[in-house]
């Protein structure tokens, strides 16, 4: 095993909730420049989430070893695995990625290629397309892979992977700590702003709403949500998220019905005062975002 085994006028909305989680959190110092320093912060007992480097990812403590739930960027593995060793000895015995994006698998080579990896089937072959996975790195690809829900370990440990549809990406996992009522969704709510639809690997502008409303309804139980990119959400943050989405997407729809170019809804496009926090997000987002829904409009 190598190194370590380790967002017009819509409608709907609702008060956003933030949420910290109490107990144990490391707040990384200045980092030297050049050095990669995470964060790490306690979710539940035995669950941690730890930040920078790209995607959030978790750290979950099994009797047998550590759960990592994304691996950020390549050469972020050190780091992940720094801070799991302030909280435990054990060896990382797992991987599971939500998605293909390279700030969510950059690392997994780190992990070596005999720690077990599990992804959604689509995003297998999705990362089979990735630069870092092919030649003789095709070995860290993983061997596992569900099509619409698995469940693995058992009992208090039992994680339940959810695939409910494209949105993202076409392969976006919902990974569940049922007796921790903790839900790591990643991307699919990566912070509150409109989201990246990477065409590209089978995303949805069209089905994203769609797939968080499966998602709402077919995921029981949860509190505490781990983002793509952003602190800790509630729930009812979650359930907000996905109704700020079917709003979007209800009124790109409109637009597109109105006979507006793409680039004339997105000049149009204001968030409404409702959706407390929430942001356009990054450059070209707003675009991005109606570009998706009219491609599939098109079709």
């Amino acid at each position: 095993m190598k190194r370590a085994l380790v967002l017009g006028t819509l409608i709907g909305g609702g008060l956003a909730v933030s949420f910290v989680a109490a107990g144990f959190q490391q707040v990384p110092p200045p980092a030297p420049p050049g050095q990669k320093v995470a964060g790490i912060e306690k979710v539940k007992e035995n669950l941690y989430m730890i930040t920078g480097g790209g995607g959030n990812t978790a750290a979950f403590i099994t009797a047998k070893g550590v759960v990592v739930v994304d691996t950020k960027l390549a050469g972020w593995g050190q780091p992940i695995l720094d801070k799991i060793r302030t909280v435990t000895d054990k060896p990382v015995t797992m991987v599971i990625n939500t998605h293909t994006h390279g700030d969510h698998t950059g690392s997994n080579e780190f992990f070596g290629a005999t720690v077990e990896t599990i992804v959604q089937e689509n995003t297998k072959t999705n990362m089979e397309r990735m630069d870092i996975f092919k030649g003789d790195k095709a070995q860290f690809l993983p061997k596992k892979t569900y099509r619409d829900k698995t469940s693995v370990l058992a009992g208090k440990e039992r994680i339940d992977l959810y695939y409910f549809g494209p949105g993202h990406t076409n392969g976006d996992s919902f990974v569940v700590f049922p007796a921790l009522h903790v839900a790591h969704v990643a991307d699919m709510f990566a912070r509150k702003s409109l989201p990246l639809i990477d065409t590209k690997n089978g995303g949805s502008g069209g089905a994203y709403a769609q797939t968080l409303a499966k998602a709402v309804s077919g995921i029981k139980g949860v509190e505490t949500v781990i983002t793509g990119h952003s602190p800790l959400a509630t729930w009812a943050d979650f359930k907000e998220y996905a109704a700020f989405m079917k709003d979007f997407t209800d009124w790109t729809k409109a637009q597109h019905q109105a006979g507006k170019s793409a680039a004339e809804a997105a000049a149009a496009f204001a968030l409404p005062a409702k959706y407390t926090g929430y942001t356009a997000g990054r450059p070209g987002g707003v675009q991005n975002a109606i570009q998706a829904v009219y491609d599939e409009l098109k079709k």
